[in-house]
């Protein structure tokens, strides 16, 4: 969909080399944003501004490579947005990885701390450094991508989950204490057809689709199309919520 919601505006989106991230990206830009996108490898993300360009041309695209992780990448990330693209209006903390699968009782803890570290710690130091650079003074939007797995137990991806939960209880914490001129919102999707998620699916697509009341798993452009509508003035009223957009899965009272 072609509008211009978000012409003169400035987005920065993590993890952002391919999958979700890609699309977020692309859906805002093509709503009108400059959009900064980063990740761990340049040349992923090289390849990512290229695409968005291939989408939506005379689009700005900013790739800035970053770990995410490293507090002194993502303070190179947000400066680098605000210097040369004008501004840091939406952020969307989509970075997340899931090490650790299997009880959680054999789980390694070094990992179990790494990925709360990237999933949750590193949502807040972005949003941090987002708010001291840009959104303070000049309002804005914060998008988590959490997950369905931190609203109810897997079984198997426990410690992602429980760091998912805690990006939801993060989002609820910033909405009140940024409020009124930045509002703060998370997502929670199913399974989404992407490379970060191919082992709950792949070889079982129409088996894991089943469960799902849309007899189909979510798409990136899902995720995409819900950020630019809670990141636009048409969510105004909207902080503090987090959004399912998993086919009606916990409609069914269980994760598959």
């Amino acid at each position: 969909m072609e509008t211009a919601e978000f012409t003169g505006k400035a987005a920065l989106v993590t993890g952002a080399s391919r999958g979700i991230g890609l699309a977020i990206a692309t859906e805002l830009a093509r709503r009108g944003a400059a959009v900064a996108i980063s990740s761990r490898t340049q040349a992923d993300l090289d390849r990512a501004a290229e695409s968005i360009a291939a989408e939506v041309p005379g689009a700005r695209v900013l790739a800035v490579a970053g770990n995410t992780g490293v507090g002194e990448d993502r303070a190179e990330v947000v400066a680098r947005t605000v210097a040369e693209l004008g501004g840091l209006d939406v952020l969307v903390n989509n970075t997340g990885i899931n090490p650790v699968y299997g009880p959680l009782m054999d789980a390694d803890l070094d990992a179990v701390r790494k990925v709360f570290d990237t999933n949750v710690v590193a949502a807040l130091g972005f949003t941090q450094l987002a708010y001291h650079a840009w959104l303070a003074e000049h309002g804005g939007s914060v998008i988590n991508i959490a997950s369905v797995a931190g609203l109810r137990s897997t079984g198997v991806i426990g410690a992602y989950g429980a760091s998912k939960a805690a990006l939801v209880r993060l989002t609820e914490e910033l909405a009140w204490q940024l409020g009124p001129g930045i509002r703060v919102n998370a997502i929670a999707p199913g399974v989404v057809k992407t490379r970060f998620a191919t082992a709950l699916y792949a070889t079982r697509e129409e088996e894991a689709a089943a469960v799902y009341p849309m007899k189909r798993l979510g798409t990136p452009q899902d995720v995409a199309d819900l950020v630019a509508f809670l990141a636009s003035p048409n969510a105004s009223w909207i902080t503090g919520e987090t959004i399912r957009v998993d086919g009606g899965l916990l409609a069914t009272g269980t994760l598959g």
